[in-house]
């Protein structure tokens, strides 16, 4: 399985933005399709965005359209997740996750939490 390093997370007022940054170590990172994620708590983890493993086709929970974007960074085996205009209800533990479509495995950081101030 593949290592995963979340940073970036923190405390910000409502309206501010954060970069959130993953670096993945272990397994040939360019093969995997990665995804951010967030857990609330009490709560079941629930879907961010997701990028291809090429970097050409990206998607996004409504919750986090037009305020996030996820990238890459495939010669520094690095996904990012740049969250604008952030709100209260964005506050949760961000997590990243690789999944090598050709063994269908999945791999998971631990989580960098992120609070939103109102």
């Amino acid at each position: 399985q593949m290592r995963l390093v979340e940073s970036g997370g923190g405390l910000v007022q409502a309206g501010g933005s954060l970069l959130l940054s993953c670096v993945a170590s272990g397994r040939t990172f360019s093969i995997h399709d990665m995804a951010w994620y967030r857990q609330f708590p009490g709560k079941e983890r629930e879907f961010v965005a997701t990028i291809r493993r090429t970097g050409d086709s990206t998607s996004y929970a409504d919750s986090v359209k037009g305020r996030f974007t996820i990238s890459r960074d495939n010669a520094k085996s690095m996904v990012y997740l740049q969250m604008n205009n952030l709100k209260p209800e964005d506050t949760a533990t961000y997590s990243c996750k690789a999944h090598d479509p050709v063994n269908d495995l999945n791999s998971w950081g631990q989580g960098t939490q992120v609070i939103v101030s109102s």
